[in-house]
């Protein structure tokens, strides 16, 4: 959970790197409203647990600063409007939780009853809002804005889409988020000006579905890329990617391009090919395997991560273990990795269920394997040189391959610095700063 306090206003972001993102434009909007004294907790919803700290927070706010406005946004309020409105805070919807007209009216002492989501409220200089009856209301009427997260982060997470025109039977997203929509590229290419304006060395692309970047507009995310690329970005790295939606123009930039990082996460969910039809994935095991191999042969420094269910409806031991040697077979050294649970509306809360105690069990298991990979991929990092971008604390920062790094010294903030990896600190490298003749080797 991370809070950003201004002038007694308190944004709670939960979830993604989008929502990361997302957090800013909030934070901005709600100061240029002039609201004062509101905590505004921006939610995730994609797991049960996500949601239950949504709420946690609410309650805290709402106990902790009583004469504050609690206003509650994100994926976890998209599907949980009454709940949250029941408790007293004000329910934004997430496609308006950027615009100033959001957050206006607010009162003090906090109003005790459940508070309209504020649709109502025209969005300064943008028109009527939508209704929630407008079946269009998530179909692109409303152009997507770029997110920029704050000038305090050493890198700079780039929202540049958000919905997911897929139907995935265990994500409650596209109920959350609607449609894939994409923000244009020359708006993409203003916000990363904006990000190396302020000294931000390092750019991280993000959204929903960032793969389908374009679908909406006629362009793509390998178009995209190409024109940040012709910006003075040092680095630039990209979230999650369906393997099925990297093409061959997307894969050149991938290997080929030096200030695109080593580093590529992937959304392969689970391995084995009857659990990843019944997730209406578009790819199957080998198509992983395959893309993976590829890669690492154009460019043997990429490191994988990859998403990663346990416990899906249905999945049984084989399956299970399908899944499981994925992590060696697709040498994935950065899971997320969390345990299926029953998302409302989706067509897998309606399949036969393995229990949480074991998707917990089987989630466990991936995360003990992963662990191991990562370890042994860690070791064989000693004795290489890095580029670091050293993060505020001066202190840590990561590798182009996403490795964790602890300096030795403490260094600038925000410079990127070469250094030698001395020694594994459990999940972390040991990093100390190379002398030229180490670079020159």
């Amino acid at each position: 959970m991370n809070a950003e306090l201004a002038d007694r206003v308190e944004v709670v972001n939960f979830g993604c790197r989008l929502n990361i993102a997302e957090g800013e434009a909030i934070r901005a909007a709600v100061k240029a409203a002039g609201a004062r004294d509101m905590i505004v907790v921006n939610s995730c919803a994609v797991t049960d647990e996500a949601v239950r700290q949504a709420r946690q927070a609410v309650r805290r706010a709402l106990r902790e600063r009583p004469d504050a406005e609690v206003v509650v946004t994100g994926c976890a309020a998209e599907l949980e409007a009454g709940r949250f409105a029941a408790m007293g805070a004000r329910v934004v919807r997430n496609d308006v939780k950027g615009l100033i007209g959001s957050y206006g009216n607010t009162v003090s002492p906090r109003r005790r009853e459940p508070i309209s989501d504020g649709l109502e409220m025209a969005p300064a200089g943008d028109g009527p809002p939508p209704s929630r009856g407008n079946k269009d209301f998530f179909s692109g009427v409303r152009p997507f804005t770029p997110a920029l997260s704050g000038a305090d982060h050493a890198r700079a997470f780039l929202g540049v889409q958000t919905g997911c025109s897929h139907s995935c039977t265990f994500c409650a997203t596209v109920l959350a988020r609607g449609a894939a929509r994409s923000a244009t590229v020359e708006t993409v290419v203003d916000a990363a000006r904006t990000a190396l304006g302020r000294g931000q060395r390092e750019i991280i692309l993000t959204g929903v579905d960032l793969a389908s970047y374009g679908d909406d507009s006629g362009t793509s995310l390998a178009a995209l890329v190409e024109a940040l690329l012709a910006l003075p970005v040092e680095r630039l790295r990209l979230s999650s990617l369906d393997p099925d939606r990297i093409d061959e123009r997307l894969f050149a930039l991938l290997t080929g391009e030096s200030r695109v990082m080593p580093h590529v996460h992937l959304s392969l969910q689970a391995g084995d090919d009857m659990v990843l039809t019944r997730m209406k994935r578009r790819h199957r095991r080998a198509d992983a395997v395959r893309l993976i191999e590829r890669l690492k042969a154009a460019r043997a420094e990429i490191a994988i991560g990859a998403d990663l269910i346990a416990g899906f409806p249905t999945e049984d031991e084989a399956m299970f273990a399908n899944s499981l040697a994925l992590i060696d077979d697709c040498d994935v050294v950065f899971g997320h990795i969390f345990p299926y649970s029953p998302r409302a509306g989706t067509p897998a809360a309606r399949m036969p269920q393995v229990g949480r105690a074991i998707a917990r069990e089987r989630a466990a298991m991936l995360r003990e394997a992963n662990a191991r990979r990562r370890r042994d991929w860690l070791d064989t990092q000693v004795g290489r040189t890095a580029a670091m971008l050293v993060e505020r604390d001066g202190k840590t920062g990561h590798a182009e391959n996403f490795a964790a790094l602890t300096l030795t010294a403490p260094a600038a903030p925000g410079t990127i610095i070469d250094v030698r990896l001395i020694a594994r600190d459990g999940d972390r490298m040991v990093a100390t700063p190379a002398e030229a003749k180490d670079i020159a080797a």
